[in-house]
């Protein structure tokens, strides 16, 4: 995968929340951290404008970044990020290190393909049904996707995938899988429109009328 995304940030002396919450409304800048690899965890602050702008690209939050840090740049992963709960503000942000040749945790994406033409849909008129968004993953830097797609075509109304049911990229692995147990995540249903139930169980009962 190549490096897209470019992200410049500056060295951060000043800690605690009274210096972030200066640092936010005074320099329209946001604190953040570095941390992974054989490095110590390093603070940093980045420009709020360029972060939105970045992360308006939903690619962002799934592909390696080329983070600068006054000139100098190393490779990271986007892994947590706090909003403010009633403003469009981004708090805080966490990367991670990325380590070539060494196996990270990352969140991707699913990407749902043939909604409109599913099986469950155009014969069936039920409604796709998002019961997850994203997947935990295990993974190598170079085999690191951007989405995962989940193809819905052959889904009839009633049905759902799983994660196992989920054909993933070569290398990649479900972390819930791994786990085993009862960690096999349903992912996508085609359920019944409420009045399509509500039809069926008048059916029902005429049948059981007309039988009596």
């Amino acid at each position: 995968m190549s490096d897209a995304f470019t992200l410049n940030a500056e060295k951060r002396d000043v800690e605690g929340k009274g210096a972030s919450r200066r640092l936010r409304r005074l320099a329209e800048k946001v604190p953040a951290i570095i941390y992974g690899g054989k490095s110590k965890p390093q603070n940093i602050q980045i420009d709020h404008k360029d972060l939105v702008h970045h992360l308006e690209n939903e690619a962002f939050y799934s592909h390696i970044i080329s983070l600068v840090v006054d000139g100098k740049a190393e490779d990271v992963i986007l892994k947590d990020l706090q909003r403010h709960p009633a403003k469009p503000v981004v708090l805080h942000a966490d990367f991670q290190r990325v380590v070539r040749g060494q196996k990270m945790h990352v969140r991707v994406p699913l990407h749902f393909i043939n909604e409109a033409t599913a099986k469950g849909v155009k014969q069936g008129g039920g409604i796709v049904s998002h019961l997850l968004t994203d997947l935990e993953i295990n993974v190598l830097p170079k085999d690191l996707p951007e989405f995962i797609e989940v193809d819905v075509a052959d889904l009839g109304v009633g049905e759902s995938l799983h994660i196992s049911d989920i054909k993933l990229p070569k290398g990649v692995e479900s972390l819930a899988l791994a786990q085993g147990g009862d960690h096999d995540l349903p992912v996508v249903s085609i359920i019944k429109p409420r009045g399509m139930a509500s039809e069926d169980a008048a059916d029902e009962g005429e049948a059981a009328t007309d039988a009596e």
